[in-house]
């Protein structure tokens, strides 16, 4: 899977795309998904003397810093909730916009910090993970206090520098419960698009201007396939630009097609291509917002307006 793609990679590396899903910390494809039962009860979570001795210091929603006594060694999942927010509280199903801060309880180092989606109670994910989500008011900041048994193992995440058997503080902010998000029509000034031969990267030359604050989409060319559903795994081609740099970061042209869930991405690119067919060519500008974040310092692609070029290949519902 192609570095960008996926809301879990925290840092230019393939590897990491499978962040957060249970079992795939190195594998790069998209898992079958289940969905969570709303019926569901809260995780059996308590605060205990690591998690409360993690001073959490920052703006909400940003990249924080996180001061303990290192090295930490957890025996036990462990949860305090350093900010307690005032909205309703989060409940199994709802998928939740948050910022989720990785640091080694060897080094105390962050290893990661990224904006992303993740469900109350998805049973793909690591426990360690949705801890930090789970049955907590909207607003708030939680610190979670991971062993490896809860994360990654003996193994460990080499491409993230956690090393097997490494306890881990995870800080998240539960920033809001994420609400479908369309994209606006692109009518002022949207990229030239040129399509190569068969085999050869498209070029993509953007305006001369200031990019774009909002999330805008333009077809360029509409298929009459099946239509993209919330969930579906949908093979593309792509190619994504920095409005900033006017540089490409990342594309599947040049090899195989990329397939991913619509709801496995970041926000942005999800939502251009729910209610698209197959066989659309499209073009989209994505704010940081919907991105990597505003934060530049938490993400190489954070505080960038990201410009992605799709072709629509294929869609299936998720199994």
């Amino acid at each position: 899977m192609n570095r960008v793609l996926r809301r879990a990679a925290p840092v230019a590396l393939a590897a990491t795309a499978a962040l957060f899903l249970a079992g795939c910390a190195g594998s790069p494809e998209p898992e079958p998904t289940e969905t969570p039962d709303a019926t569901a009860e809260c995780m059996e979570l308590s605060s205990g003397e690591l998690s409360d001795g993690v001073t959490v210091e920052g703006a909400f929603a940003e990249a924080p810093t996180a001061t303990f006594t290192a090295p930490l060694e957890a025996e036990s999942l462990e949860r305090s909730v350093a900010i307690e927010g005032d909205g309703d509280e989060s409940a199994p199903g709802d998928p939740i916009n948050a910022v989720i801060s990785a640091f080694s309880g060897t080094t105390g180092e962050r290893v990661f910090s990224q904006p992303t989606t993740i469900t109350v109670g998805d049973p793909n994910l690591f426990e360690a993970f949705l801890a930090g989500i789970d049955c907590v008011p909207i607003g708030s900041r939680t610190v979670t206090v991971a062993p490896a048994s809860t994360l990654y193992g003996d193994e460990g995440n080499e491409s993230i520098g956690i090393a097997g058997g490494e306890t881990i503080v995870i800080v998240v902010d539960v920033v809001e419960v994420q609400e479908p998000l369309k994209p606006g029509e692109w009518t002022e000034n949207p990229p030239e698009v040129k399509f190569g031969a068969e085999g050869e990267a498209p070029t993509v030359t953007l305006p001369d201007s200031a990019p774009p604050t909002a999330l805008l989409l333009k077809v360029l060319e509409e298929g009459d396939g099946d239509t993209v559903g919330t969930g579906d795994n949908v093979t593309v081609q792509y190619q994504g630009t920095s409005w900033e740099t006017g540089e490409i970061f990342d594309q599947s042209y040049g090899g195989e097609p990329a397939t991913f869930p619509t709801d496995g991405v970041i926000q942005g690119f999800g939502a251009a291509l729910v209610g698209q067919k197959v066989g659309t060519k499209l073009i989209v500008t994505i704010p940081p917002e919907y991105g990597y974040g505003t934060d530049a310092a938490a993400h190489e692609l954070g505080a960038q307006t990201l410009v992605f070029l799709v072709e629509i290949e294929g869609t299936a519902p998720a199994e």
